[in-house]
């Protein structure tokens, strides 16, 4: 079970997997449910993207081989905004080793 905070997957498409099951296609959005926009600040209905509260934002990208099949596209905002993957890995948040005085 994932926990309450994390983002799950808007997107602009979708498609089934063997089992039946509606998966994200096309370019892929972190969600929040219970909002009614993305992370990256697009409304969901005027931008039709659809809703896929059952996939975690994590599942989108490639690596994970979770429902990133048929994703073409992940926003790179939302990306930054949920601290998704980057080129060279998992985003830590930041912080200063050495502050001035």
């Amino acid at each position: 079970m994932r926990a309450r905070g994390e983002p799950s997957v808007a997107a602009s498409g979708e498609w089934r997997d063997e089992e039946g099951t509606r998966m994200p296609a096309g370019e892929a959005h972190a969600w929040r449910p219970g909002t009614n926009q993305t992370l990256c600040g697009l409304a969901l209905s005027r931008s039709r993207l659809l809703r896929f509260h059952h996939v975690p934002w994590t599942d989108v990208f490639p690596e994970s081989g979770g429902a990133a099949e048929e994703i073409r596209r992940v926003c790179p905002r939302c990306r930054a905004a949920a601290g998704g993957r980057s080129e060279r890995g998992w985003s830590r948040s930041w912080r200063r080793d050495s502050p001035r005085p």
